[in-house]
């Protein structure tokens, strides 16, 4: 074989050290118990550094990250641009009594990137700025029904999740509807039974749910939806947490032709400082100001700084050859893509990609359990490629022509590793 296996000695180490004082070892998304990570064997399990497309292991394993700390990681990780300008920031104040002077050109920034924005309230969570807007849109139509996608996420706060989840009761979910994404009479119907009872429809700019092809909205889903929200009062909520500016800078509505009520920003807004934003309009801005809705964090100010940095640094084409951002990425992820799909058919799979280049989901067909899938996920992480097994993934603008070769030549040597593991195949 071309490529050394890797080995996780002290990753296993840390993490039963872990599993003595934390829950799991590792909480949440990002814990081997979750289920991405499959086999355990084939992950690490903790990390000791980071630097533009990679990061290292405790073991000092490098990979090329195609999960970019699930979405956060656009620029490139430890970008110097937004580095300097948060430890600048940081030097001056990051949590005070006020908030830092730095909130207002950030908030004008937003605004005069985001098409939609008339105004910008920030936070730190997905989570957080997505249950602030549906708090807006109650308080905006005294109703209390949450119409959202059938399988979507929009975060962990009790309403976003499904009755029979550890610690979610009926009255948590009771006012929550469910509609299926680009079937617009499903859309109709469930709007026609609740007639002025629905607050707001909440989405992802297009379906990506885990373990399911994503799936881009289709040319009248967004006219209609927009038509039927203004015609009921319905509050229209883009969550684009995942997607936000990997399709547009200006936001995902605006890059599907549509205008979002409210649009939640996280992830790429800072290339990984912890800050989410919630955008709206002038019409909104008021029910806006009626809600209480705070945190300890969210006014601090280096974030603001990273943001500021980030967003500029996007918004400058010189940094990519001239092309708008979400065209550089997109262009990178087409390159990867087409690879990988020419990689599985040369070796007798058929890789199925779905979603947008820059935050895509791949499967392989005709393998309904995924176990094949899961096998040659875990084969190329042994070998240096991170992907996960169900679950989109992201491209960052750090990732180099020859990062996506690597990955080429590590998807062919592990889909010939499955394929000599698998005789009956053929």
């Amino acid at each position: 074989m071309k490529f050394p296996i890797n080995e996780y000695k002290k990753s296993n180490e840390l993490y039963q050290r872990a599993l003595k004082v934390v829950p799991g070892g590792v909480y949440g998304h990002l814990g081997p118990s979750e289920g991405c990570a499959i086999p355990i064997s084939a992950f690490p399990i903790f990390s000791s550094k980071a630097k533009g497309a990679y990061f290292w292991d405790v073991d000092g394993n490098r990979f090329v990250d195609y999960m970019c700390a699930y979405g956060p990681n656009v620029l490139g990780y430890n970008d110097p641009d937004v580095d300097a300008a948060a430890a600048a920031q940081l030097k001056k104040g990051n949590c005070v009594t006020m908030p830092g002077d730095v909130m207002v050109p950030f908030a004008e920034l937003m605004c005069d990137t985001v098409n939609m924005a008339d105004w910008v309230v920030f936070a730190k969570n997905g989570g957080d700025v997505t249950s602030y807007a549906v708090m807006i849109a109650r308080q905006a139509t005294a109703r209390k029904k949450i119409l959202m996608i059938k399988g979507s996420y929009h975060g962990v706060a009790p309403w976003t999740q499904k009755l029979g989840h550890g610690g979610i009761i009926p009255e948590d979910v009771c006012n929550n509807l469910y509609c299926t994404f680009n079937d617009i009479e499903d859309f109709k119907r469930v709007v026609e039974a609740n007639k002025g009872e629905i607050a707001c429809f909440i989405t992802t700019p297009y379906s990506h749910p885990i373990f399911t092809d994503n799936e881009l909205p289709n040319e009248n889903w967004y006219k209609e939806v927009r038509r039927i929200c203004d015609e009921n009062g319905i509050v229209l909520i883009f969550d684009d947490i995942r997607c936000g500016f990997r399709l547009n800078v200006k936001g995902s509505d605006y890059h599907y032709g549509v205008k979002a009520d409210l649009q939640c920003f996280c992830k790429a807004l800072a290339n990984g400082y912890n800050v989410s934003a919630l955008c709206g309009t002038d019409a909104l801005r008021g029910y806006a100001t009626d809600v209480y809705y705070t945190g300890s964090y969210w006014l601090s100010a280096e974030p603001f700084a990273a943001g500021i940095a980030c967003i500029s640094k996007m918004l400058n084409t010189d940094n990519w050859g001239g092309k708008q951002f979400h065209e550089y990425i997109r262009a990178k992820g087409v390159k990867l893509l087409d690879g990988l799909v020419d990689v599985a058919k040369t070796n007798g799979f058929d890789l199925v990609v779905s979603g947008e280049p820059a935050m895509w989901y791949m499967r392989l067909n005709n393998d309904y359990t995924t176990m094949l899938h899961q096998e040659w996920v875990a084969e190329c992480v042994k070998r240096g490629v991170f992907f996960v097994s169900h679950h989109n993934h992201f491209i960052n603008a750090a990732l180099s022509d020859e990062d996506i070769q690597f990955t080429l030549d590590v998807a062919d040597e592990a889909y010939k590793v499955v394929k000599a593991n698998h005789p009956e195949l053929g």
